[in-house]
């Protein structure tokens, strides 16, 4: 049997089963491919929503939460806005705020009210010291959680850094709004290296997908 890199050459899909080419799968290009990875129905789905003017290409405010970041520091916002635009979505807006929820809570209600905003990702406030509201302020705001982000990033962190996993409080969920429409929020720990992983391997390969869910 050869590599991953060999069993992607010889074959133009995924699975026997997949519709969708690898050049088209929103699936980060990790061999080997299982063909128990994905469903049939999910594939076309995430298919579909590729080809969805509506979710293709998604507009994203970024909102790093820190009382001593700059924009010529924001290393995690600048990462945030750098892996979204490579997945060939918008970001609309950028901003920095101090650890203060009543800040935090303004800013993001500002962008809940415009409609044009999709997806709002945050960075920073994610932890158990005091000052670290964001969670609360967000959770406020959801009127249906994605449990599963929270659930998969501590999963990957604990890969990564161990038993100090559980001190992020990570979540991201769907926000309803006064337009009737509704917005995604994610909130992520403020290193660069947990602002990789939720991007990398959860929120740049989904959001799209998750959008379209929405919309169709």
């Amino acid at each position: 049997m050869g590599n991953g890199s060999e069993m992607h050459s010889a074959s133009p899909l995924r699975e026997p089963n997949c519709p969708l080419p690898i050049a088209h799968c929103p699936l980060p290009p990790t061999p080997p491919c299982y063909p128990s990875r994905m469903s049939k129905s999910t594939c076309e789905h995430r298919r579909q929503a590729s080809e969805g003017e509506s979710s293709r290409r998604v507009a994203c405010a970024v909102l790093t939460v820190s009382d001593t970041r700059t924009p010529e520091t924001d290393k995690g916002g600048d990462l945030v806005a750098r892996l979204l635009e490579e997945a060939g979505h918008e970001v609309v807006e950028r901003a920095i705020v101090p650890d203060e929820s009543a800040r935090i809570g303004a800013w993001i209600d500002e962008r809940l009210a415009n409609p044009g905003v999709r997806a709002i990702l945050t960075t920073g406030g994610t932890g158990i010291a005091k000052r670290d509201t964001t969670i609360d302020v967000v959770r406020a705001r959801l009127a249906t959680e994605l449990e599963g982000f929270g659930e998969l990033f501590r999963m990957l962190s604990w890969e990564e850094v161990g038993a100090a996993a559980m001190l992020s409080r990570a979540v991201a969920g769907l926000a309803t709004h006064d337009t009737g429409g509704d917005t995604f929020i994610f909130a992520m720990p403020g290193s660069v290296n947990a602002v990789e992983t939720a991007m990398t391997k959860l929120i740049a390969p989904e959001i799209g997908h998750l959008v379209w869910e929405r919309v169709r």
